[in-house]
């Protein structure tokens, strides 16, 4: 029991011997700092390492995936469609007006309002019954513009990309307002009439624009959104079909049916015929009619004066005779 004793105390006197020294307490502050520095940088690094494993698009320096919607890539995939339910069963009252196209075709495609004639820039679209249908969003998109408009029979524009929408006038019956998301073939109301068209009847106005300038849809019906993306249009090109149009449809004005053009060459020929006639007798009565006229007319005076004058002087004669007789 002593030899233990004399052990522990000889081993708790080297012990306190051993804390005396100056040296052992930092040293045991930094070996415990770099312990806890070393476990903090470890738990990170295998945070990191997690992390990695399990990394989203957004990320990747300098790229922000998320800002463009999900939509967008399912639209790439998408074509431009017929916005009715059945394109069998779909009639075209109008189509585009197209400058490169007929003389027939161009006139076909020319809306007459209020005594002035405009180029179509979409496609008038009815069904053969000429009942009330469905209209579906020829692709998906943003809806940006809801707006209530007799003249156009209301309007419904859809946002595909920067700078490239569709338009539905002539809808009634709104089922979408500004900032939905609307898919393919989603309903956006249903077919009306408009101010602009009534000849059209039940029908829709539906236009694809690129940076605002129409295009023709049949053109690019059963094709992606890249089609028109990489389409080059000017906008002067469709500012002189619209001059070109006003000018044929002014043509058209005069000659739609041959009654009327006829009676219009008629009148025409009859105003020609008319100031011919008009100028040839203001000539020959203002030369050689109004002239002779003159010199007839003054020349007949001359004479009947000279004739008066000879009779007064007969009957003065006459008087001055039968007073000399009776002197």
């Amino acid at each position: 029991m002593r030899e233990e004793e004399t052990k522990r105390s000889s081993q708790d006197s080297r012990f306190k011997r051993y804390f005396k020294k100056r040296w052992i307490y930092p040293a045991v502050y930094i070996a415990s700092a770099a312990l806890i520095l070393t476990g903090v940088l470890w738990y990170q690094n295998s945070g990191d390492k997690a992390d990695q494993l399990d990394y989203k698009a957004t990320d990747v320096p300098g790229k922000k995936y998320n800002d463009e919607p999900a939509v967008e890539v399912n639209r790439a995939m998408e074509n431009f469609v017929m916005p009715v339910t059945d394109p069998d069963a779909a009639e075209i009252k109008m189509e585009f007006y197209d400058n490169d196209s007929d003389k027939q075709k161009q006139e076909a495609a020319l809306v007459f309002y209020n005594n002035t004639y405009h180029p179509s820039t979409g496609l008038d679209i009815a069904v053969k019954d000429g009942k009330e249908f469905n209209v579906l969003a020829a692709m998906g998109g943003t809806v940006t513009k809801v707006e209530e408009d007799a003249f156009l029979g209301n309007v419904i524009e859809i946002e595909h990309d920067k700078g490239i929408v569709t338009q539905y006038q002539s809808v009634k019956d709104f089922e979408v307002k500004v900032g939905d998301q609307v898919e393919q073939a989603q309903v956006l109301g249903k077919a009306g009439q408009s101010l602009i068209n009534e000849k059209a009847g039940v029908h829709v106005h539906f236009e694809i624009r690129k940076d605002n300038i129409p295009v023709n849809p049949l053109a690019y019906f059963n094709k992606p959104l890249s089609a028109l993306q990489d389409a080059k249009l000017e906008d002067d090109s469709q500012k002189a079909s619209e001059e070109d149009a006003a000018e044929k449809g002014e043509q058209s004005e005069e000659g739609t049916s041959p009654e009327e053009g006829s009676s219009s060459e008629k009148e025409e020929t009859g105003d020609k015929e008319g100031t011919g006639t008009d100028k040839g007798t203001d000539k020959q009565g203002s030369g050689s009619g109004t002239d002779t006229g003159n010199d007839e007319g003054t020349g007949t005076d001359k004479q009947d004066i000279e004739k008066d004058a000879s009779e007064s002087k007969d009957s003065t004669e006459e008087t001055d005779s039968t007073k000399s007789s009776n002197s």
